[in-house]
């Protein structure tokens, strides 16, 4: 059973949401300060599955509950709950080690959903991990843009570039795929775990975000390009 971490000051909201959570089979915990949830995690990162967060919170906001965590390298998944929903915002908040988020106002069903898709895809990527410490991986390559999944590299034009997990997966898939037109639909699915008829915007940010450290001019995508209506679809050679 699996046990999440609920954090978010306005009392109607944890208890609403802890009531999903519960009747999903899932043990809540909850908690309306957010040095208090980075406190509970550090001490115990074993013991929570799910770190479902508000982004403004007394004592210390969400964002840099998520920051800390990750620089102490503590991989529990999180879901950062907002009322922002400017892409600045959003792609702020995924930079900074948040695994989805969830705009106010939301449906505690698609919240517990997408908590469920998270679990199932930080389950698959520790299998996927393990497996390639046993079978290599080839190098991925296109133009000036090299991709190294068993090391988890990126490379353009020999200077290695940051990306993000979920970045990284998200490019990998595209290279693999080369040429095939690939929906936003297909995306949330093979990349987030999430079923069809969801919000799509997180798609649309991490192109985004991906194109501004890859392309020589995000503006006009030389790798990741756009086929409207449909989808994107990944261009160049590739070996």
């Amino acid at each position: 059973m699996a046990t999440v971490l609920i954090v978010d000051d306005e009392p109607s909201i944890v208890k609403l949401v802890a009531y999903h959570f519960e009747k999903a089979g899932f043990t809540a915990e909850t908690t309306g300060d957010g040095r208090d949830a980075y406190e509970r995690v550090r001490r115990a990162p074993d013991r929570y599955d799910l770190l479902v967060l508000d982004w403004m919170l007394p004592g210390m906001d969400g964002l840099d509950v998520c920051k800390q965590l990750r620089v102490e390298h503590i991989p529990v998944p999180i879901i950062l709950l907002t009322a922002r929903d400017e892409e600045v915002d959003l792609v702020l908040g995924l930079e900074m080690g948040a695994d989805d988020y969830v705009t106010k106002p939301f449906s505690p069903r698609e919240l517990v959903a997408r908590a469920r898709a998270v679990l199932r895809r930080t389950d698959r990527d520790a299998a996927s991990q393990r497996g390639s410490a046993s079978t290599p991986s080839r190098v991925l390559r296109a133009g000036d843009l090299e991709v190294d999944p068993a090391r988890h590299e990126v490379k353009l034009a020999g200077a290695a570039i940051d990306l993000t997990p979920k970045e990284f997966e998200l490019l990998r898939y595209f290279m693999e795929h080369r040429g095939r037109v690939l929906t936003r639909d297909q995306l949330l699915d093979r990349i987030w775990g999430y079923a069809a008829n969801t919000d799509t915007r997180i798609v649309d940010v991490h192109v985004s975000h991906l194109r501004e450290k890859i392309e020589p001019d995000p503006k006009r995508p030389r790798y990741i390009v756009t086929v409207r209506g449909v989808g994107y679809k990944f261009s160049g050679e590739t070996s």
